[in-house]
């Protein structure tokens, strides 16, 4: 068999009996739990406390010594952690995609603008550009993938700033080139192979940084960022089904009920979508076609 497996009808009718199979079997199928902008905020305030945000000289220490509940990563594995949530819930991003940026994926349009190109999506997997040849004429258009323009928040929004969060961590990271979120290694250092960290790496730091905060961190998986993201945009920022569906990379034709599993869903706490007392805090949150942006804030 030759071409991408998941328009394979053999492989879709496998996958519907493998799921008639297990609910004969009395499994259901469970989605992660969306992450919400203040549990975020929490996370935030975590990871900035003094004692925590301190950056520390490299010291050998032995496995077997007595560590505090919170000393399962220090302040670059944070910074790591909190620019990789923010790029996951703002541009609704699966995990693979995030863990695979690299430096040259991101151009500094202005000290407050970024534009985050991918280089390759789910539903897109070539990229940004393709080149089309047809008869004679070679040409070169957008396809796919379209950039993400992320600005500078204000100060009470600073825990879902791309711009702050991209600074700390290139700052302590000293990553100039190549992949973006690298390993981190014993002493809170940034591995200097140029390889990028594994999901299943990402989500144990991801499931420890919720027990700092004393959330179970059984409900939360890699797809929780993109799931919360979606909710957050559509009832803090009030942004329409259609644009949501572009911005994330959904069909705009709505051939599929993924946006609806995504914004309504048991695994989510009760009324979290529709309570009107979350949300007003991002009222001057605005957007203009590819980009999310703040204006006119009072604070």
């Amino acid at each position: 068999m030759v071409g991408n497996p998941s328009v394979s009808e053999t492989i879709a009718t496998y996958m519907t009996s493998l799921r008639c199979r297990k609910v004969r079997a009395g499994e259901t199928a469970t989605s992660a739990r969306a992450i919400t902008e203040e549990m975020l905020l929490e996370l935030y305030k975590f990871s900035n406390k003094p004692e925590i945000a301190q950056i520390k000289e490299y010291a050998p220490r032995s496995r077997k010594a007595d560590k505090e509940s919170h000393e399962w990563g220090g302040a670059r594995a944070r910074r790591l952690l909190a620019l990789a949530y923010i790029l996951a819930f703002l541009c609704l991003l699966r995990f693979d995609e995030v863990l695979k940026i690299q430096v040259h994926d991101i151009e500094w349009v202005s000290d407050t603008c970024i534009k985050l190109t991918l280089p390759f999506r789910k539903t897109s997997q070539f990229g940004g550009k393709q080149e089309l040849i047809f008869h004679l004429l070679s040409f070169t258009i957008m396809l796919g993938v379209k950039p993400f323009y992320l600005h500078l928040f204000p100060p009470h929004l600073a825990h879902l700033c791309p711009i702050r969060a991209l600074a700390n961590w290139i700052h302590v990271s000293d990553i100039e080139d190549g992949f973006l979120f690298r390993k981190i290694v014993s002493g809170d250092r940034v591995s200097q192979e140029n390889t990028h960290m594994t999901s299943e790496c990402f989500l144990e730091m991801f499931r420890n940084n919720l027990l700092d905060i004393e959330i179970d961190s059984a409900p939360y998986g890699t797809h929780s960022f993109r799931r919360g993201g979606c909710q957050w945009l559509y009832t803090s920022c009030r942004w329409g089904l259609r644009r949501i569906c572009d911005w994330g990379g959904w069909s705009t034709e709505f051939s599929n009920m993924t946006i609806v599993k995504y914004l309504f869903s048991y695994a989510d706490e009760p009324r979290h979508c529709l309570d009107p007392g979350r949300r007003r805090r991002n009222e001057g949150l605005e957007d203009c076609n590819r980009a999310v942006f703040c204006t006119s804030f009072s604070h």
